[in-house]
C-alpha cells in the first residue's frame, strides 16, 4: 500500500512541474513575437495607405491640370503651354507651402515695401550674396543633370534653357544692385564725414601726449585745495590759540607751496609732490577734528574769495593801463627818427624847405587827402602805398598835418624821399590861429580845472569815467584828432576830400572813391554794426533824453580812417555848427566819452552813405581772425586797435602788409636801429 501511494505521487509531482513551465514559454513568445509582428504589420498597412493616397492625390491632380489646361488652350501657344505642363510634371503644383519652402525659381520675386539704402544695405548685401551662393550651386547641379538630361524633349530642353536665361540674369542683377548698394553707402559715408565737425576734432587729438589722461592735473588741483584748506585752518587756529596746530600747518602749508609752485600739470610736479600730499592730508585731518566750524569755514573762506576778486579787477585795471600805454608810447627808434630829421630839416636853408607844384594844393579837379598825424613812419607808409597803386600819381595831392614837435621832421622826411610826381604840403596845426578856445569848444574844456584834474591828477578814483582807461588816452588831448571836423575851415577852395588816418595802408587806387555818388549826404564810410556790437546804443548815453530823443540806439555805427567828405554839402548843412553844439552839451561828459567817434556818429547822423565794405576792411590792431581773403581784395586795410603795426605789440601775421612800404636800407632808418 505504501508502495503504491509513492507511485501516483511521483507523478503528480511530474505534471506540476511541466504545467508552471508552459506559461513561461507562452509569456515569452507573447513578449517578443508579438511585437515584432505587429511592427511589421503597421509598417505594411501603411506603406498600403500611402500608396492608395498617393494614387488618390495624383489622380486628383491630373484631372485639375486637365481642366486648367483646356481652360487656357485659347490664350496661350502651344509651346508655352508644353513648358508649363514639363514645369508642373518636374515640380509639381504651385502652392503656398512649396512658395515658403523656397522652391520657386530665382526669377519670382515678392513685391514689398522698400527700406531705405542706409539702414538695410548691408543687410541686403547679405542676403544677395547668399542667393548669389545658391543660385551658383544650382548651376553646378543642373550641369551634372545635363547629362542626364540629354534625351529629353524639346519642351523640356526649352524650359531648361528659358530657367538657365534667367538664372543667369538674375545673377547679373544681384550683382549690378550689391554694386549699387556698395556705392550708395560710400556715398552716405562721404555725407557723414562732410557733417562732423573738422575744426573741434583738430582742437583736441587723442595721439597727444598730453591729452591721454583726461585728469592730467588732478593732484595739481588736490595740492592747491589742501593749500586754502591749510590756510583757512591756520587763521582758525591762531583765533582759538591753537598755537602748536598752527605752526604744524604752517610749515606743512610752506612745504606744499613749495612743491606745486607754478605746475599746472602733474607732470610738473616733482617726485616728492605724492608724500607732501599725504602729510598734508594728515596734518588737515587733525585739523578738522579739533577746529572745525562750519560758520567759521565758510566766513574765512568768503573772506579769501573777494580778496581774491578785489585782486583780479586790480591787475586786469593794471594790465588796462599798461597796454594803453605801451600803444600810445612811440618806440625809440621812430622818436629818434623823428629827433634826427628835425634838426636836419632847421640846418636847411631857407629856399630848400619848399615843396614843388604847390599850385596844385587847391585845385578842385585833382584827388585831395587829408592825413593828420605826429608820426613820421606811420604818414610815410600811407602816402608811399596809396602813390604806389595809384593808376596816374601827378594827379594826386597829400594835406599833411602835423604838430610842431614833429613839424620838421615831416617835412624833412618828404623832403628827402618826394612821393614821386605827386603834391604833398605840410602844415603846423599850432599855426592855425583860427582854431582857439574861443571858438573851439574842445579846446575850452580842456583848459578847464575839472578836464586838467581827469588828464593830469594820479589819484582820482572817484573820478567819472576812470574806470575806462580807454578815453584816458593822451591822443585826445592834442587837437590834430578834433582837426577832421574843420575840414572846410581848413580846405575852404575843395568839393571832395579823402580823409585817411595814419594806422592804413593803401592797396588799390583809390580814385573810384571820388565818382561814388553820396546822393546829398556828406560823409562816406563803411559801416561796422553787427547784430549787437558797434551799434549808437555802444557809444552814446541813452538814459539821458537829449540822446534818447534823438537818435535810434540801434542805428548803424560807421569807422573813421577812410572817409570821403563832401564840403559843399558840409558847408551847406553847417557840419561844424551841429558838432559845437553837441560838443558844448557834454562838457559834463554825460552823453558820452571822450573820443570823436560818438560825436562824429552823432553829427553825421542820416547824412552818412554807406561805402561797400571792400573799400575799407577794419581790425588788424586788434582782431587775430580777419579773413586773408578779406585783407587782399580789400582797397584800405586799417589797424585800429592797440597793436599798431609799427609796435611790438603788432600781430605778425598783419605786420607784413605794412613793412612792405618801407625802406628799411634808407641811411636814417639804419641810424636808428629801425628793422623788420
Amino acid at each position: 500500500m505504501a508502495l503504491k501511494r509513492g507511485l501516483p505521487s511521483a507523478g503528480v509531482h511530474r505534471n506540476r512541474s511541466s504545467g508552471s513551465r508552459l506559461p513561461i514559454v507562452i509569456l515569452v513568445f507573447f513578449s517578443v513575437l508579438a511585437p515584432l509582428v505587429f511592427f511589421v504589420g503597421r509598417g505594411l498597412y501603411v506603406s498600403d495607405q500611402n500608396s492608395v493616397l498617393s494614387g488618390y492625390s495624383k489622380q486628383n491632380v491630373d484631372w485639375r491640370e486637365r481642366l486648367a489646361l483646356q481652360s487656357i488652350k485659347h490664350l496661350f501657344t502651344k509651346e508655352v503651354i508644353d513648358v508649363v505642363t514639363t514645369s508642373t510634371a518636374d515640380l509639381g503644383p504651385l502652392s503656398l507651402d512649396s512658395f515658403r519652402k523656397g522652391n520657386l525659381s530665382a526669377s519670382w520675386k515678392i513685391i514689398g515695401i522698400e527700406t531705405s539704402v542706409e539702414d538695410n544695405a548691408t543687410s541686403q548685401s547679405n542676403q544677395k550674396a547668399t542667393d548669389l551662393k545658391q543660385e551658383m550651386s544650382q548651376v553646378k547641379e543642373e550641369k551634372v543633370l545635363d547629362d542626364v538630361h540629354s534625351r529629353d524633349t524639346p519642351a523640356k530642353t526649352l524650359r531648361r534653357q528659358l530657367r538657365d536665361n534667367r538664372r543667369a540674369k538674375r545673377a547679373a542683377e544681384l550683382v549690378q544692385q550689391d554694386d549699387e548698394a556698395t556705392v550708395k553707402l560710400e556715398n552716405a559715408a562721404i555725407e557723414r564725414s562732410k557733417a562732423v565737425d573738422s575744426a573741434v576734432l583738430g582742437k583736441y587729438n587723442i595721439w597727444r601726449k598730453e591729452n591721454e589722461n583726461e585728469n592730467s592735473d588732478s593732484t595739481v588741483r588736490l595740492m592747491r585745495d589742501q593749500i586754502i584748506m591749510a590756510k583757512v585752518y591756520v587763521s582758525i587756529a591762531k583765533l582759538k590759540n591753537k598755537f602748536d596746530l598752527q605752526k604744524e600747518l604752517e610749515i606743512s602749508l610752506k612745504e606744499s607751496q613749495r612743491v606745486v609752485g607754478e605746475s599746472t600739470a602733474d607732470a610738473d610736479l616733482p617726485r616728492s609732490a605724492p608724500d607732501k600730499m599725504k602729510a598734508m592730508g594728515k596734518v588737515l585731518s587733525k585739523a578738522r577734528e579739533q577746529l572745525y566750524d562750519c560758520k567759521l569755514v565758510t566766513g574765512k573762506l568768503r573772506a579769501m574769495l573777494q580778496t581774491s576778486e578785489e585782486q583780479v579787477r586790480s591787475l586786469k585795471k593794471q594790465s588796462t593801463f599798461l597796454s594803453q600805454l605801451a600803444a600810445k608810447t612811440i618806440p625809440n627808434a621812430i622818436h629818434c627818427l623823428s629827433m634826427r630829421l628835425t634838426i636836419e630839416y632847421y640846418l636847411l636853408p631857407q629856399e630848400k624847405k619848399q615843396f614843388p607844384r604847390s599850385e596844385n594844393l587847391e585845385n578842385p579837379n585833382l584827388y585831395h587827402y587829408a592825413l593828420f598825424s605826429d608820426n613820421v613812419l606811420a604818414a610815410s607808409v600811407v602816402v608811399n602805398s596809396t602813390i604806389m597803386n595809384a593808376k596816374d600819381p601827378s594827379k594826386h595831392v597829400f594835406h599833411l598835418v602835423t604838430d610842431k614837435l614833429n613839424f620838421g621832421a615831416m617835412n624833412m622826411w618828404f623832403l628827402l624821399n618826394p612821393p614821386g610826381k605827386a603834391t604833398i604840403h605840410v602844415e603846423n596845426v599850432d599855426e592855425f590861429k583860427w582854431l582857439n578856445s574861443s571858438y573851439c569848444p574842445v579846446l575850452r574844456q580842456l583848459e578847464t580845472a575839472a578836464m586838467k584834474a581827469y588828464y593830469f591828477k594820479a589819484d582820482h578814483p572817484t573820478t567819472s569815467g576812470s574806470s575806462n582807461l580807454k578815453y584816458r588816452n593822451p591822443k585826445y588831448l592834442s587837437m590834430l584828432n578834433h582837426l577832421r571836423f574843420y575840414l572846410p575851415q581848413v580846405y575852404p577852395k575843395l568839393d571832395k576830400i579823402l580823409f585817411l588816418d595814419d594806422d592804413i595802408v593803401v592797396q588799390k587806387d583809390l580814385t573810384g572813391l571820388w565818382s561814388v555818388d553820396l546822393h546829398g549826404k556828406v560823409n562816406g564810410a563803411v559801416e561796422t554794426c553787427g547784430e549787437s556790437f558797434h551799434r549808437f546804443d555802444k557809444y552814446l548815453n541813452f538814459s539821458n533824453p537829449h540822446i534818447s530823443r534823438k537818435f535810434d540806439p540801434n542805428a548803424c555805427g560807421w569807422a573813421y580812417g577812410m572817409n570821403m567828405f563832401d564840403l559843399k554839402e558840409w558847408k551847406k548843412k553847417d557840419i561844424t555848427g551841429i558838432y559845437h553844439k553837441w560838443q558844448n552839451m557834454n562838457e559834463d561828459r554825460v552823453l558820452w566819452k571822450l573820443g570823436t567817434l560818438p560825436p562824429g556818429l552823432i553829427t553825421f547822423y542820416g547824412l552818412t552813405h554807406p561805402l561797400e565794405k571792400s573799400w575799407h576792411v577794419l581790425g588788424l590792431g586788434y582782431n587775430p581772425s580777419v579773413d586773408k581773403r578779406e585783407i587782399e581784395h580789400a582797397a584800405v586795410i586799417h589797424y585800429n586797435g592797440n597793436m599798431k603795426p609799427w609796435l611790438e605789440l603788432a600781430m605778425t601775421k598783419y605786420r607784413s602788409y605794412w613793412t612792405k612800404y618801407i625802406k628799411y636800407d634808407h641811411p636814417y632808418l639804419r641810424g636808428c636801429n629801425l628793422s623788420e
